[in-house]
């Protein structure tokens, strides 16, 4: 049975009267890519800067490799990889700088990972941070958080300014590094990307956690969203199905959209009996799928 490498109990922290997030309880096992998905504004952030000591929990408590993470953080801190999603670098300093400054506070030898993710990602470290991209910090702060060969990496929001290519890039290092034997917590509003790396994901919404999945169950029940034109009107009540939210027509009744919660192929079977002008499945927002499902 698996080692739990971070626990959380009944975790809150509020600012006020405005919320942050509330009596969150799950944990992550030793070795796991364990995604944190939820919309914008969800509390995937303060959940994050609460494990990694930031921010001080309202009430509730979590522990990372059985220390606890308000009194013990500096103890974490040996051993975990950290990727803010907003970055706060020292400006003048150049990209290798930055970095060998991180690995002399870790107190270890990370030139050659050092080199070899900056080649993989395309990074320049040569560069001044004053003049990075947006993409190119990200990639600063993937590389700081990776190169000490951390037993547990906390990413938030890794993917945001990276262009596809270097997109890819990462993905593969994290399931390098997953391989080796790092557990990952990788904090996302895009669906396709923790579906794509993730063995379980927990759902956040309004600081509450919605429920916890595994990939293949988040597939099962998923949501497609379908866009569809015909060349003449559409029977009346022909997409009246269970699993089938916010559908919306035309005026001229020949057009529809609709999320769609169910067996693929029974709605491929449908769609196939009109006159089809043209027809988009695709996979929607992370966003729309709170609205219509975890309403």
């Amino acid at each position: 049975m698996s080692e739990q490498i971070m626990t959380l109990n009944g975790l809150t922290k509020t600012y006020g009267q405005y919320r942050g997030i509330s009596d969150l309880s799950f944990s992550v096992d030793e070795g796991e890519i364990f995604g944190f998905i939820g919309p914008n504004g969800a509390g995937k952030s303060t959940t994050i800067r609460t494990l990694v000591g930031l921010i001080r929990p309202t009430a509730g408590s979590a522990s990372i490799f059985g220390l606890d993470c308000q009194t013990q953080a500096s103890r974490i801190a040996r051993d975990l990889g950290y990727l803010p999603s907003e970055d706060s670098y020292y400006e003048s300093m150049r990209v290798r700088e930055l970095l060998q400054y991180t690995a002399d506070l870790y107190g270890k030898d990370c030139n050659t990972k050092m080199f070899s993710l900056a080649r993989r990602l395309d990074l320049d470290l040569s560069r001044r941070i004053s003049d990075l991209s947006l993409g190119n910090r990200k990639k600063v702060g993937i590389v700081s958080a990776l190169m000490t060969s951390p037993r547990l990496v906390l990413m938030d929001e890794p993917t945001s300014g990276l262009d596809p290519l270097i997109q890819q890039a990462f993905y593969e290092i994290l399931k390098e590094e997953n391989s080796r034997g790092a557990t990952i917590f990788l904090s996302s509003h895009v669906l396709s990307e923790v579906q794509r790396l993730c063995d379980r994901v927990a759902i956040l919404k309004e600081g509450r956690l919605v429920e916890i999945q595994s990939i293949r169950q988040l597939r099962e029940s998923g949501y497609k969203k379908v866009s569809l034109t015909a060349s003449r009107e559409l029977p009346r009540g022909f997409f009246n199905l269970p699993g089938i939210a916010d559908y919306r027509e035309n005026p001229q009744k020949t057009a529809a959209s609709f999320m769609y919660n169910g067996n693929i192929s029974a709605i491929i079977d449908k769609i196939h009996q009109l006159p089809l002008v043209d027809v988009l499945l695709e996979e929607p927002s992370l966003e729309e799928i709170f609205l219509h499902y975890y309403e």
